[in-house]
């Protein structure tokens, strides 16, 4: 199989990656590479350094199946230029599936966020619910849902949308939220939480990779497909941190009601199955500090990056 996978040298992309190629896929990687990339060299790998705007640049010769993660990552990212992210992850996604279809590939997975539900007070946030998005970033990921959806008599898509992810990566993210508190533990020795109450659910890096792979394996599983696995609060977390680094956690007022839930008993019912956990997250993200691999960097925040390099 020939996979082209887009945003291929963000946080989840440098775990997919090699994944695919341990499978013998042939993968094309397409990036802009804004933080890098950090993919090792493999005979199956071609790397394309390409803005997904430009849609001309890329190539669908041969290739079986698309897993489009590009987009411009998180709320503060997205509303920091809206112009920007409606046309990275809404209008090239359209151009994306529009391409793939007169060109006949077969399969496209889009990776959309749970985030698309906006402020939910049901304790069971399950596909059917309405999505009340509140952020460019969550709009423009319902936008492309419904482009995708529209293509479901052309190809099989499968839509993702996945938790907070949480783990170790060669592109780390340090700017959500079981990432952002370990490291704050490790670099700081101490914890801040804004509010605390505010629910997020969360998926091991690990466990939201092998969803991609997981679909692969089943074309017959299509639509749409939540994917998180516990939901907890942001002060339980700080707190699951604090089991392997005993430091204070220091809580201050909060301006964000942002609080989401997901369940995903129907991506269960595929087969799929879970296999790690935040305490898993948190316990890899200690052992690659002390190990001297990860660094509390600047490249780790999207946001801080992104204004620090004029990224948009």
């Amino acid at each position: 199989m020939r996979v082209l996978v887009t945003g291929a040298c963000g946080y989840k992309g440098h775990v997919l990656v090699p994944k695919l190629l341990a499978r013998g896929y042939k993968v094309v990687a397409f990036d802009l590479q804004w933080f890098g990339n950090f993919l090792e060299q493999h005979q199956n790998l071609k790397v394309v350094k390409g803005d997904v705007r430009d849609i001309d640049s890329i190539s669908l010769g041969g290739i079986d199946c698309i897993i489009h993660l590009s987009s411009i990552a998180n709320d503060p990212c997205g509303d920091l230029n809206p112009k920007l992210t409606w046309e990275v992850s809404a209008l090239a996604t359209m151009q994306l599936a529009d391409k793939a279809k007169r060109q006949g590939v077969k399969r496209f997975i889009y990776a959309s966020s749970g985030s698309v539900y906006g402020v939910k007070e049901e304790p069971q946030v399950i596909e059917e619910l309405d999505l009340k998005p509140i952020s460019e970033y969550n709009k423009t990921k319902m936008v492309g849902e419904r482009v995708l959806l529209s293509y479901q008599n052309d190809m099989v898509v499968q839509v993702v949308r996945p938790a907070t992810v949480c783990g170790y990566s060669p592109r780390m993210r340090l700017d959500v939220s079981v990432n952002l508190l370990t490291m704050q533990a490790l670099s700081r020795g101490k914890i801040t939480v804004f509010g605390g109450n505010q629910v997020r659910p969360n998926i091991h890096i690990d466990d939201i990779t092998d969803v991609y792979l997981h679909l692969i394996d089943h074309p017959e599983c299509t639509g749409i497909y939540n994917a998180g696995f516990e939901n907890i609060s942001i002060l339980d977390i700080a707190k699951l941190v604090t089991k392997y680094l005993p430091v204070e956690i220091s809580i201050t007022e909060s301006n964000d009601p942002r609080s989401y839930r997901i369940n995903s008993d129907k991506l269960l019912a595929t087969g799929y199955k879970p296999k790690k956990t935040v305490d898993d997250a948190i316990h890899e993200i200690i052992q690659h500090y002390h190990a001297g691999v990860l660094k509390d960097e600047d490249r780790y925040y999207n946001l801080k990056w992104m204004q620090q390099e004029a990224l948009f």
